[in-house]
């Protein structure tokens, strides 16, 4: 492969970090960052599109997700018709949809009622468990902070505490 240049960086190097995030790293922004001319269901399925996830698939998976968070009436709005906490879920549901194994989250409970929240985090706990999906979160929230099996505190950007400890919503067997 003959190697390009941008800027005098490289290019194909700049090519497979993307390539990478694409495969592998979900994110979730606290803006939401759904894409206004689309649909719900084409914002949920814009990523795995671009991973040449076969349409039918896409299209399953997406309404299977909308169902579980009980949003599966809205696939055919755009971001501007939702509330706040329903945009939210559907930037989470994006973040998941391809079962990526990570997903960086800022803030993704910032705007759900404590019943979405929850919701939504069960759903993290079980990709978690069962997929072995990783969720770095970046929250207020103590209901995340609660079921976080480890919690890193920042203060003026120094880390001032590292606790690993058992969540809540984990059941401990004696």
């Amino acid at each position: 492969m003959q190697e390009s240049r941008l800027d005098s960086r490289n290019s194909t190097r700049l090519n497979r970090l993307a390539e990478f995030r694409l495969r592998h790293i979900g994110f979730v922004f606290q803006a939401f960052n759904l894409l206004p001319v689309l649909s719900v269901m084409e914002n949920l399925e814009f990523i795995p599109a671009l991973q040449s996830v076969p349409r039918e698939r896409r299209r399953t998976q997406a309404q299977d997700l909308l169902q579980a968070v009980g949003l599966r009436e809205v696939g055919g709005k755009r971001p501007n018709e939702l509330s706040g906490g329903q945009q939210q879920r559907v930037a989470v549901l994006r973040a998941i949809m391809t079962e990526p194994e990570l997903v960086l989250a800022d803030e993704p409970t910032a705007n759900l009622d404590s019943t979405n929240a929850s919701l939504l985090l069960d759903m993290m706990e079980r990709l978690n468990r069962e997929k072995g999906i990783t969720f770095v979160f970046s929250t207020h929230d103590p209901q995340v902070v609660q079921r976080a099996r480890r919690v890193i505190r920042l203060k003026d950007g120094a880390v001032v505490a590292d606790e690993t400890q058992i969540p809540a919503a984990i059941p401990v067997s004696t």
